[in-house]
């Protein structure tokens, strides 16, 4: 049975680790964007800094920042938890993607990935919840990642008409003292 938000909010283990994960399963009351082409945006989640999970109709998984970029970041419910648990700084590998290109995204998540080797509450919090939802690894998450962001299709808009642009930002890791020190 795939994952889908009521099986993930009835595992209250899952739902405090993937708090741990930045990520947070009580969606906002009030509406900030429109989805164009969906009535009523199935508002799951949340992260930090005030940004929405949606998930659509076609089941796919919505990324709306709360800084005017947005698009889908996964093909699934179930994905979207995969690549929290697997790549839980995915939006740093967006931010460093150097325009959308995959190689550049790699680059970020191992640099990023090698930040976070001496992390234990993060290892953990993957396993935990890998184990709690009876979640597989997937074979390459940032693949996926880049793969459902280039080909989304959904226009989101800012309450006043604008449209928000791609979650692909133009930085690589070459502009971050840290992470360039972290893939030598």
């Amino acid at each position: 049975m795939p994952l889908t938000p009521e099986i993930l909010t009835a595992n209250s283990e899952a739902i405090a680790r993937l708090r741990s994960l930045d990520v947070s399963f009580a969606p906002d009351e009030e509406p900030w964007f429109t989805v164009d082409g969906v009535d009523s945006p199935r508002h799951v989640g949340s992260d930090g800094s005030g940004s929405a999970f949606v998930l659509l109709p076609s089941q796919n998984v919505l990324y709306v920042s709360s800084e005017g970029r947005a698009g889908i970041i996964a093909e699934s419910f179930e994905a979207f938890i995969q690549l929290v648990v697997a790549r839980p700084y995915w939006r740093d590998i967006l931010k460093f993607s150097g325009g959308g290109d995959l190689a550049e995204m790699r680059r970020a998540a191992d640099a990023l990935e090698a930040t976070l080797d001496d992390d234990d509450e993060v290892n953990e919090a993957r396993e935990e919840i890998r184990g709690a939802l009876a979640l597989t690894e997937t074979d390459d998450p940032v693949g996926a990642l880049y793969d459902a962001v280039a080909a989304s299709d959904a226009i989101v808009r800012a309450t006043d008409g604008s449209p928000f642009t791609t979650l692909f930002n133009r930085f690589s890791i070459d502009n971050s003292p840290t992470l360039r020190n972290a893939a030598a």
